[in-house]
């Protein structure tokens, strides 16, 4: 007979994670005490549950290793509740386990609001975020309960499970069975559509996204992009999918994208969509404007719901990895890409380069695009780099240059101001020998600020940047364009104060270095990126900076705001430059911009 915590216990052993994240409460002391006993798996204790399940997803994102979060009771639970939805909106698989008042607290009062002096039904509350949320109720399930959470999380679209434990059921005794887990093998696909519509297309293009990092196929990606030469850009969840100085590689599109990258996917005539799901941040407000000449083809692992369209030609339900694992198999079969396509998208690569003169520093402040530029030659061949939202998700995602080895991450389907810390703080655990950079921010950081204290305590090699733009910039420009820059709530002139830093950090225990001259930048990013112990570094950026380039509304000859399609960014281009840049139709819409 084997106690149900010890039981826990086993189950991170032998799905071999070794680390995970949690706070210990009394409804979950006898999984700590058990883990604790056992001595495969640390724990590390994070002070505030939300940020230990965001530590869990970036843990698997940085590694591609599963990991667990161990939250307790009450608020402990609901605590965790914006982390489950972050890495359910981003497909991250994780499994948290939960104290839970005792099972006969659970009987008794099963038709009252809570159970005993803190519980409530945690697992009804996730069940819409969650692959799979339940209460064990029967000690003798424990084994089948964590190898469907196990299996559940991992298979198909990914995603977190919960499981809530009963205090008392965690120190019943059962009996031990050996454990049971599925493994996935890749398996061939018929493809000859895929291949035909690629042999059959004068510019086709690939789209890369999360799902190709999800199914673990990068290696296939690169294989399958460098063998066929095909055009690709990136969304930004598949940022790190190719160096960014393959010549097949055009940029990251959408409404935050690159010129090149949005005028390469606007000219196509077959785009290749693979693992995305084509958001509204990458298409632009106005589906039927995207790629407007051209079929699609979707490999996602899910059904289609939205951008129904006639245009969607193929939809492979597949996991990216099968795709490419069949493609790459025959890539003999694959014809050369037209060479004049590919002279067109190498033209539009030399004549827009990432950083233009709408990146010029102005008020003696740091522009963060010019920063992020220079920031990228100095960072490491592998490099993990986790950004909060604000001026490092939008500067950070557009202007970054990243190496073959090197991996970048944030909350992209949530987008929650407050992920930067813990997504570090998951990464530098699962991976101790990397060098890890958060890009924050001076109001994202404030938003689980007390991680500072445990990336510290636990000696983890995480260098941090903050962006100082005197509070919510990306509210800023909203309310700009919205109320005619009638501020409220976004600086400290109008109510939302922020710390001097400078004091903050050391007190926690960081060096602290800051960057207000341009001039300085280079010794500056040395100083800090080679700095032997824990650093921030504060860069100073003007508080009213705009991030450009940005597919945005835009007022047309009639007065009205109007939704252009994504090769119209502004700063605005001439009509005629426009024009020149198109090999299809050029837009109703933008013969009614008012340039």
């Amino acid at each position: 007979m084997v106690k149900v915590s010890d039981l826990v216990a086993e189950y991170l052993k032998e799905n071999q994670i070794n680390t995970v994240f949690g706070i210990i409460g009394s409804a979950n002391a006898h999984i700590f005490d058990s883990i604790n006993k056992l001595g495969y798996t640390t724990i590390i204790n994070t002070h505030h549950e939300q940020a230990a399940v965001m530590a869990m997803g970036a843990h698997y994102r940085a590694s591609g290793k599963l990991s667990a979060a161990l939250v307790t009771a009450g608020g402990g639970a609901s605590n965790a509740v914006t982390g489950v939805i972050s890495n359910w909106a981003d497909s991250i698989p994780g499994i948290i386990i939960s104290g839970q008042e005792s099972r006969n607290h659970l009987e008794e009062h099963s038709n009252l609001r809570m159970y005993g002096t803190q519980g409530f039904n945690i697992t009804k509350m996730v069940k819409d975020v969650t692959k799979y949320s339940t209460i064990l109720m029967d000690e003798s399930n424990i084994q089948d309960e964590l190898e469907n959470c196990h299996n559940t999380s991992i298979s198909d679209r990914p995603g977190p499970c919960w499981l809530d434990i009963p205090f008392n059921i965690q120190a019943k005794l059962v009996n031990r069975r050996n454990w049971k887990f599925q493994s996935h093998t890749s398996k061939e696909i018929d493809i000859d559509y895929l291949i035909e519509a690629i042999n059959s297309s004068n510019k086709p293009i690939i789209l890369g996204g999360h799902g190709v990092r999800l199914s673990g196929a990068k290696s296939e990606f690169n294989t399958f992009i460098d063998g066929t030469k095909i055009p690709t850009t990136l969304s930004w969840s598949g940022i790190d999918l190719l160096d960014s100085n393959n010549p097949n590689f055009y940029g990251r599109f959408g409404l935050y994208g690159q010129r090149c990258a949005n005028f390469v996917v606007q000219n196509s005539d077959l785009v290749i969509v693979l693992g995305s799901r084509l958001a509204l941040p990458q298409t632009g407000y106005d589906f039927s404007e995207f790629a407007r000449e051209a079929n699609i083809i979707i490999v996602d692992i899910e059904d289609i719901i939205q951008n129904s369209s006639d245009r969607i030609v193929k939809h492979y339900k597949e996991d990216c990895k099968n795709i490419l694992y069949s493609l790459n198999k025959k890539l003999s079969n694959i014809n050369p890409i037209k060479s004049e396509w590919m002279d067109f998208c190498t033209d539009l690569k030399t004549k827009y380069s990432w950083i233009g003169s709408e990146h010029n520093h102005t008020n003696g402040y740091i522009n963060s695009y010019q920063f992020i530029d220079k920031l990228s030659d100095h960072l490491k061949d592998d490099h993990i780099v986790v950004t909060d939202m604000g001026t490092a998700l939008l500067s950070g995602h557009q202007a970054i240059k990243l190496k073959p080895n090197q991996k970048m991450f944030t909350s992209l389907g949530l987008g929650e101001m407050g992920y930067g810390l813990p997504g570090a703080l998951g990464a530098a655990a699962a991976c101790p020998d990397k060098d890890i950079l958060c890009m924050n921010c001076d109001g994202g950081i404030m938003m689980n600020l007390q991680e500072l204290h445990t990336i510290l305590e636990n000696g983890f090699n995480v260098k941090i940047i903050i962006f100082n733009n005197d509070g919510y910039l990306m509210i800023k420009h909203t309310q700009k364009l919205l109320f005619n820059n009638n501020y409220v709530s976004v600086d400290k002139e109008t109510g939302i104060g922020l710390p001097n830093f400078s004091k903050l950090l050391p007190a926690f225990g960081y060096d602290y270095f800051s960057l207000k001259e341009w001039d300085s930048t280079d010794n500056t990013l040395n100083a800090f990126l080679n700095n032997p112990g824990s650093a921030v570094l504060e860069v100073f950026m003007d508080p009213e900076q705009n991030f450009l380039p940005k597919v945005k509304g835009v007022p047309n000859k009639d007065g009205s705001i109007l939704a252009p399609p994504i090769e119209e960014m502004s700063p605005l281009l001439p009509l005629e430059e426009v024009k020149n840049n198109l090999s299809i139709e050029l837009s109703k819409k933008s013969k009614l911009i008012n340039r």
